[in-house]
């Protein structure tokens, strides 16, 4: 965009190197996914081993001769590394192949770009592909780094660089304050929700692990499903009711993937904010994955970037219908609590059992039963409907109001701690007598 490069193609060579300094290399067949998931078609995979890149061409003389080889040999006018390169490595590469060359930064943006759908989410790939740009910019205008004089050329002074430089600060430092605006928003809507005692549970897990099937049979949504990597990257927010518990918000959320570029995750930071502060996260594992224990460990790796790492998990192991003898079940740890629900979002099979481990989740500090108010006291009535927390109504002959309600313990001690003083309070008639919290006892947690 900025510099003179030869027309991008869909024919693609695809490059993968194992470092001998890296512990857990990458997975070849996940780079692969991810080309196909950009559009390209791949014509050839070339494979090599080196124990530190080459700090001027990252792979080595041999290698790169094979490469430009195979360029030739198939026609191809793009070349994808597996691996983060240096803007000053992409540029020396693509002078040796005469083609495009991108990175797996480069790729991963290119295919947010694609799936973008919203008006925040285009902002959010924008912003992430414009800090990355900003760091190729010197390598395309070396042609331009000079002012020029004569008739027509004097400008204010700036080079062609400068220019560009300035007009690219100018437009991220618009699109983080528009972003700004939306995390501003999304902090009013948890804001309200946290008043109104609406638990929030978020989705996450590996790019392609099912979660927005799941979502879809979980609140009969139709979020776009697809066999492929980063199919959801606009986060997508649904009530669903609980039973025993009540409302709760439910929100799918993009997916995660090994090296995730840290300016996508800056950028989907007000996209990612709506996991780090969920009331419960609902960690998505790819069942019949074969290195499953390795996704998990990425996705933990992503939630401890965001600030989420600590915060309450169920797992979910979801395609149990691809694993042969599989069951739908609840893994417990030894107090009972759920730790593990597997299940099949395609087919259905133990959704229900997920709903029941969620609900006991979020349920534990559940109260339910009836409140008879005095009519002095309505204004607890008008509190209770606005927490969402009144499943029934009924009014008694000397004019008091019995609410059936069903809401957290905290809360419900917390409304009844301004009646304590008073006389002729209102009365909590458990649905269990052996309940918490007890008539005595009107403290707040």
């Amino acid at each position: 965009m900025f510099f003179d490069r030869p027309e991008s193609g869909e024919l693609a060579v695809l490059v993968h190197l194992e470092l001998s300094a890296i512990d857990s290399p990458d997975d070849p067949r996940e780079f692969e996914e991810l080309a196909l998931s950009a559009g390209a078609d791949p014509v050839a995979f070339i494979f090599g081993q080196r124990a530190t890149p080459d700090p001027k061409t990252f792979v080595g003389r041999g290698k790169l001769e094979e490469i430009q080889e195979t360029v030739k040999k198939h026609g191809a006018e793009l070349v994808i590394f597996d691996h983060t390169l240096s803007p000053s490595q992409e540029r020396n590469i693509e002078r040796e192949l005469k083609c495009r060359v991108l990175d797996r930064t480069g790729l991963i943006l290119d295919i947010f770009a694609q799936r973008a759908r919203t008006h925040e989410g285009k902002l959010q790939v924008e912003l992430a592909q414009l800090r990355h740009m900003s760091t190729r910019l010197v390598r395309g205008w070396t042609h331009l780094e000079r002012q020029k004089g004569g008739i027509g050329l004097r400008g204010p002074g700036e080079t062609q660089l400068e220019t560009d430089r300035r007009l690219l600060r100018a437009r991220i430092d618009s699109i983080e304050k528009r972003l700004d605006k939306v995390r501003r928003q999304r902090e009013q809507g948890r804001r309200a929700r946290s008043r109104a005692e609406v638990a929030t549970v978020s989705l996450v897990g590996y790019t392609n692990a099912g979660k927005s099937t799941l979502f879809n049979r979980i609140s009969s949504a139709e979020v776009y499903v697809r066999d492929q990597l980063f199919a959801t990257l606009d986060p997508t927010m649904r009530r669903v009711e609980l039973p025993n518990v009540g409302a709760m918000i439910l929100a799918d959320t993009v997916g995660f993937v090994s090296h995730l570029p840290h300016r996508l995750v800056e950028a989907f930071r007000a996209t990612l904010e709506e996991a780090a502060n969920a009331t419960l996260l609902l960690h998505v594992v790819d069942a019949a994955a074969e290195n499953r224990l390795h996704l998990i460990e990425e996705v933990q790796t992503v939630l401890e970037e965001i600030g989420a790492a600590d915060l309450p998990h169920l797992l979910v192991y979801n395609k149990l219908d691809l694993l042969a003898d599989a069951e739908p079940r609840i893994d417990r740890d030894d107090q009972g609590v759920p730790r593990a629900v597997w299940l099949s979002a395609a087919t259905g099979a133990g959704c229900d059992l997920l709903v029941e481990a969620v609900a006991e989740r979020l349920g534990q500090q559940m109260v339910s039963g009836a409140l008879v108010i005095p009519p002095q006291h309505a204004r607890l009535r008008a509190q209770l409907f606005e927490g969402n927390a009144v499943q029934g109504e009924d009014y008694r002959d000397n004019g008091d109001i019995e609410l059936k309600v069903l809401l957290p313990r905290s809360e419900l001690q917390r409304l009844m701690a301004q009646f304590r003083d008073v006389g002729n309070p209102p009365q909590w008639l458990p649905e269990d007598p052996d309940a918490e919290p007890k008539p005595e006892d009107w403290e707040v947690d």
